[in-house]
């Protein structure tokens, strides 16, 4: 009866010890997987631009902060 309650137990131990080394696996699965979704919507929104400054003929260009606007970003950052 002892010998069946420590296989139990150590299969148990060894079935936990498997989880977590699949979740871990996932983990890092899924973390790859989210920096290439973002490489991929970077690299997508740099062709965007560009295919809009090649047809614009560079006529619509990214828009500079106002000078005020950048006081008040770099004011409210200070404050935090």
């Amino acid at each position: 009866m002892k010998l069946t309650a420590t296989a139990l137990l150590i299969t148990s131990l060894l079935v936990l010890a498997g989880c977590d080394q699949a979740e871990k696996s996932a983990q890092q699965l899924m973390g790859k997987a989210t920096e290439t979704a973002k490489q991929a919507i970077d690299d997508t929104h740099k062709a965007a631009e560009q295919a809009l400054s090649d047809a614009t003929g560079g006529l619509i260009s990214k828009k500079e902060q106002p000078a005020e606007d950048k006081e008040k970003t770099k004011s409210s950052s200070q404050e935090i």
